[in-house]
């Protein structure tokens, strides 16, 4: 091949790589952060105990998160205001109390998952989590208090591309994928199955968790973004959805076709957290899988440990005006800062207590969240529906459709789990 041919090829790969960086924003990011510590355990845990049938649950959640993710983005650019302050607005400090009460404590609680992650993957690598937690935690200090806004999503970006290498962690697992085209694109029912229940709740809130949207719309205020970038932020929506959504099938995938397969003839593998997973990918998908695996842990709970405690402080600070933005100097947003320190050293300190019972914790936070998602829709709805806030910008008939579907069946699935918890097998 020609020398001035292989150069233009290079400049093409190069200019596509920089026009797919550019695109990918907040909405990639948010997706992207939706895979966290939690995100990893619940995805592993279904593939482990459910094999490749609970693949297609990811198909609708895909086209609800894309939804979703857009209706916050669009309330972003068109107001100019995060979702904390617009429900402040339109419902009142009551209710944002409440709704900033129960997000502080989910918050924190999942933060505390994602040190737990680090912690776990850190000892596969024989590092006491006394000393990976507290280095873990310092990271972050510098990343936030050390950096501006700009610089903090281009880590927030790499962080996220570090997630292709579960993608790596599949291949090695050699899956059937006959098996697992069919698991995606046939649904399987199993709802008289309590535990086949509890784990689609929790599939749903860890793939479009409550924070993400106060997330998202606060890092799209932040941007500058308005309506005439609506096309961008809506192609880094989707485009960070989807990947979002097929690297946690990948996910599903890895321990599926090796725990999932091995209980089935036999073995008893029953891993207690997010990092058994990897280690028991070891003897079965060899070393490297099992290595790839931990790595990502790793990053995943590095990344959203940062993004977690940052959504909890945009949210409160938003909905009680004090000033929120990364680019102020501490002197120019004290409370926001101290929000963000505080919420961050008591997720890492909550980790090192010792037998806390971490693989329940993390799992039942994403039912929570799962559990308390349709009310924060409900809340967005009414607020994107409203002309006197949205002007021409309010959802149309698709987006209405999709939003209230996925407000109905999360709403019934959570009842009826809350329902079979508290009278057994009644229900």
């Amino acid at each position: 091949m020609a020398p001035d041919v292989i150069r233009k090829r290079r400049r093409w790969r190069w200019r596509s790589l920089v026009l797919l960086l550019a695109v990918l924003g907040p909405g990639f990011i948010t997706a992207s952060a939706g895979n966290d510590v939690g995100g990893i355990t619940t995805y592993s845990q279904a593939g482990a105990h459910f094999g490749y049938r609970i693949l297609w649950v990811l198909m609708p959640l895909a086209l609800a998160l894309i939804v979703v993710q857009e209706m916050a983005t669009r309330m972003a650019a068109v107001t100019g205001k995060g979702l904390a302050a617009l429900i402040r607005e339109n419902f009142g400090v009551r209710v944002s109390f409440f709704a900033m009460a129960a997000f502080f404590a989910i918050n924190l609680v999942i933060t505390a998952t994602e040190f737990a992650g680090i912690a776990a993957a850190s000892e596969i690598f024989h590092i006491s989590r006394f000393i990976a937690v507290p280095v873990a935690m310092l990271i972050v200090l510098i990343l936030v208090f050390g950096f501006n806004s700009k610089s903090i999503d281009r880590a927030f970006v790499c962080f996220s591309l570090i997630y292709f290498c579960y993608i790596a962690s599949a291949i090695l697992a050699h899956p059937n994928w006959g098996a697992v085209a069919h698991g995606t694109f046939v649904p399987a029912f199993d709802f008289n199955n309590r535990a086949y229940l509890v784990m689609v709740v929790g599939l749903i809130g860890t793939t479009i968790s409550p924070y993400m949207q106060f997330f998202l719309q606060s890092a799209v205020v932040e941007k500058g973004s308005d309506e005439r970038e609506l096309g961008l932020a809506r192609a880094d929506v989707i485009s960070g959805s989807i990947l979002a959504i097929a690297i946690a099938g990948f996910m599903i995938i890895a321990n599926a076709a090796t725990i999932f397969t091995a209980n089935r003839h036999g073995a008893h593998i029953a891993p207690l957290q997010a990092a058994d997973f990897a280690a028991a990918l070891r003897p079965l998908a060899g070393a490297a899988a099992s290595i790839i695996f931990a790595l990502g842990i790793f990053n995943a709970g590095l990344f959203t440990a940062t993004v977690l405690p940052l959504s909890t402080s945009y949210v409160i600070c938003e909905a009680f005006g004090f000033e929120a933005a990364l680019d102020r100097k501490f002197s120019e947003a004290p409370v926001f800062f101290t929000l963000f320190a505080i919420g961050l050293i008591a997720g890492g300190a909550l980790v090192l207590i010792p037998h806390l019972p971490l693989l329940n914790l993390i799992f039942y936070a994403q039912v929570a969240q799962g559990i308390l998602l349709p009310p924060e829709l409900v809340l967005m709805l009414i607020i994107v529906n409203k002309r006197g806030v949205m002007g021409r910008h309010t959802n149309g008939w698709f987006g209405n459709t999709v939003a209230w579907a996925t407000v109905a069946l999360v709403g019934a699935l959570s009842i009826y789990y809350v329902v079979v918890q508290v009278f057994g097998g009644t229900a």
